[in-house]
């Protein structure tokens, strides 16, 4: 059943960009699905001429994604998942044990702002053939980092089931972009991070957004590391 606040529910809209590339943008939208939180969303392709004159009347920034909740305006994903934690507690964003509840929000920040060797060289690509890439030097450290921390996150603290942290929450909404990533470009990590892998892959929310993402005719060539190619899976 859909979470609901105890006032008069008021229209809620998440502006994303393309599903098939958009990897800020999918972090929002599939906390929200996979916590049962009613929305509406407008996709805007990250190309589109008036783009910016869109998405600036509800962010800040001009970019995506945004919430609109009933007139309160939140950009950035971090910000949007805690303020969706504040006003859904029962969603569980970030787990109840302070230790946990402390790791879970610091990995949560080192994935917003890090990792941007990875995020060159393997853009989210929801519909490309799944194949390796070569990585460089910087790139394959970020690996080994994110495979150190989604490692470290469920021997410590995964007991309660099968994400991070036990359920599925916004640590893990900021690492389900780096889901897909490893997984389009055929990344090579440990054990426990693969089954964390074919966790968040098997979630219906997962299946929902790869489904529109395939369905959608906008190609980037700046995100199709096979340019002029565009291989789909």
């Amino acid at each position: 059943m859909a979470l609901r606040e105890q006032e008069v529910e008021l229209a809620r809209t998440l502006y994303i960009g393309n599903k098939n590339y958009s990897s800020w943008s999918f972090r929002p939208w599939i906390a929200m699905k996979a916590a049962g939180i009613p929305f509406d969303e407008v996709v805007i392709s990250l190309d589109a001429p008036d783009f910016k004159s869109r998405v600036s009347a509800v962010s800040g920034t001009g970019k995506v994604p945004a919430l609109d909740d009933g007139g309160v305006h939140v950009w950035e994903s971090l910000a949007i998942l805690e303020y969706l934690a504040e006003k859904f507690p029962a969603a569980g964003f970030w787990p109840d044990d302070p230790a946990a509840r402390a790791h879970a929000r610091t990995v949560a920040s080192e994935m917003h702002a890090g990792f941007l060797p990875l995020r060159r060289a393997c853009p989210m690509n929801m519909w490309r053939t799944v194949k390796p890439r070569d990585l460089d030097r910087d790139a394959r450290d970020n690996v080994r980092r994110i495979d150190a921390i989604w490692t470290e996150c469920r021997t410590r603290f995964g007991a309660g089931g099968p994400f991070l942290f036990g359920r599925f929450g916004a640590a893990d909404a900021m690492y389900a972009p780096v889901v897909s990533r490893f997984h389009t470009y055929a990344v090579d990590v440990g054990a426990e991070s693969r089954a964390y892998m074919a966790s968040v892959m098997g979630l219906p929310a997962w299946a929902e957004w790869r489904a529109a993402a395939l369905r959608e005719p906008w190609v980037l060539p700046h995100d199709e590391v096979d340019w002029p190619e565009v291989p789909r899976g």
